[in-house]
Order: C-alpha cells, then structure tokens, then sequence
C-alpha cells in the first residue's frame, strides 16, 4: 500500500512537529498490527515528529461486523465467537502487549496517542473497552481512558467507561488530551480537558470525514486550541479472507468501511490541514503554540470567559472498581 506525506508549516517559533498515522488494522490480529503501529512511530520518529498519533480502537480494529452480522441477536453463536476472538486479540498493557510501542515512542523520544480495545484486568479481564493510551516520550504508559459511552451498536461489544483518563499531558511548549469519537460531542467532557490547560486537543476515530470535517474546527474554535483528528482507514482487502461472514462484512468488491478523514484545524478554528481520505501513511505538521496565545486574546473558556461563581464542574476521575477487599492480615486489602 502507499504512503502519503502532507506537510504543512506554520512559523519560525518553537513548534511541535505532529504526525498523524492514518493507516488500517490487520483486522482482529493484534500483533500484526501493533508492528504496523511500531513502524509507523520509528518512521514518524526519523522525520523528527514528536506526537504521533493513531485511530480510535486501531488494535485490533473497529467492530465493523456488529451490524451487518445482526449483533443484537441474542445468544447467537457467531456474535459469540468474534467476541471471543475480539476480547483474544485485545490489550492488556499491564501484561506487557505495548511493549513494542513503549519501545519505539522511547527509541523516537515521541509520545504517542493509540486507539485500543482493552481488556481491562482491574474489571475481571472480560470486558472491552474502547481506550485511549498516552505513551509519554520515555516509553512510560501515562495513562489510559476509557470511552465514557459507546455509540450505537458499539454498546453490545463495548463496556462504558469512567473518568479516570481525563486528564492532560505536557509536551513540548503543549498540554494535551484526548478522547474518543463521539465522546469529543460531550460538552463537558471536553470542559474537563480545557480546565487542565489543554491546548493541543487529539480526537481519535475509527475513521470518516463524515465524523471529522466539522467537529475538528469547531473543537478548535470552541477552545482556542489546536484540534488533532486522527482516523483510522479500513478497505475491503482490509478485512482477512478467513473472516467469519465476510460476505456479509463487506458484500461488494474494493468497497471502504471507514475512508480516514485525518486532518488539523488551528485555534481560530481555520484548516491547518482539510479531512484526508482514503491516503495510507503519515500526515505531519508542525503547530505552533504562539498561534493559542494570540486566539485566546478575545476567549479564554477557562480564564477569562469563565465564571466559577456561576457555573462550576464536578470530576469524578476515580478509576471505577467493583469491590474493595479487607482481609484480616495488615497491609492485605486490595481493590478489584
């Protein structure tokens, strides 16, 4: 498959070099994959970006077969079987699965922003949930979040999330935050992430212009700050042969399920670089954060256009557990 490279330069102030990895999953494989990621950060890397950034639930892909496959119907076997295949094939960072990654990000001195479906272990290691993961530039996982709400159909292979991973992280002359999909519409989710000083908004996709072409500019208009969509590609030949169903997945030849639509707006909410589709490769650019202090000149949402007296928000971001334990021995409790 090809390779695009868009660049588009700002000014001669301290800049942050981005890149924007819009490449497709091997669908359901996670390894595969995760070398695609790597490969694509080690490039990034060697031309000197130091975010790169990846689609929403990348690893091991989007469940694009839920509503052709009738995913509601319940107790069905198929459903059944890709799950299991589903939940084979997801994260678990803390065994290790983003090793490879948290090497590269290190190797490249580049954080990273990487759609996974996560097996969460402190959840019983069953459940999936759609998730975020930061890699800051040390290779240190610095943190990950859980899609608040799945959208549609993605509620019957998806668990809802919680606020743990809505914070923020500096790099560079930026403070960054991310979120997932359709939880970049949630007013206060994106409230939360401005409190902390975010300037440098990434909204990860699983991948359509549809999805990115107006939000982009409006997050960054909305908060005088840059709006990074990064979106994920997925084409018929995309999908493996032995894909249970396929038929049914993708019924007609070279159709695309999800098209991209990767792209960059500035803080006066104008394109730093327009939706990009159906393009494989890196999107790079280079943001300038002297462009964030001249827009927040005239608005500030949470400076000088805010008002706590009046208006204020409650952050619950304790990570969500089922039971706490208490034994008898000193120092034996723990948390599930």
């Amino acid at each position: 498959m090809g390779s695009a490279s868009i660049r588009r330069m700002t000014s001669d102030a301290p800049t942050l070099r981005v890149a924007i990895a819009q490449i497709a999953p091997v669908l359901l494989d996670r390894a595969a994959t995760l070398q695609k990621v790597v490969e694509r950060v080690q490039e990034a890397g060697a031309r000197e970006a130091r975010l790169v950034v990846f689609g929403e639930a990348l690893v091991p892909g989007y469940p694009v077969w839920v509503g052709p496959t009738g995913g509601a119907a319940f107790d069905a076997p198929l459903q059944k079987a890709l799950f299991a295949r589903y939940a084979e094939n997801a994260v678990q960072p803390e065994s290790g699965d983003l090793e490879p990654v948290q090497a590269a990000a290190r190797e490249a001195g580049a954080a990273v922003v990487l759609g996974v479906i996560e097996r969460a272990a402190d959840r019983g290691g069953k459940s999936l949930y759609c998730s975020r993961v930061f890699i800051e530039p040390d290779g240190a996982i610095g943190s990950v979040h859980r899609k608040l709400v799945p959208t549609y159909e993605e509620r019957l292979v998806w668990s809802p999330g919680d606020g743990a991973g809505l914070v923020t992280h500096a790099l560079g002359g930026f403070t960054v935050g991310a979120l997932n999909c359709w939880e970049n519409w949630m007013p206060m989710a994106r409230a939360a992430l401005y409190a902390q000083g975010e300037d440098l908004h990434v909204a990860i996709w699983p991948g359509s212009v549809r999805n990115t072409h107006e939000i982009t500019r409006f997050i960054a208009r909305e908060s005088r700050s840059y709006c990074v969509s990064a979106s994920s590609l997925l084409r018929e030949a995309d999908v493996p042969a032995d894909f249970p169903h396929r038929e049914q997945v993708v019924p007609e030849s070279g159709m695309t399920l999800c098209d991209g639509g990767s792209c960059i707006a500035g803080p006066d909410g104008e394109w730093v670089i327009e939706p990009q589709a159906d393009v494989e490769g890196l999107i790079v650019a280079d943001l300038d954060p002297h462009r964030v202090l001249e827009e927040r000149q005239n608005f500030d949402p949470s400076g000088h256009y805010s008002r706590p007296d009046v208006l204020a928000l409650h952050v619950d971001r304790r990570r969500q557990r089922v039971v706490t334990f208490s034994d008898d021995e000193p120092g034996s409790s723990a948390e599930a």
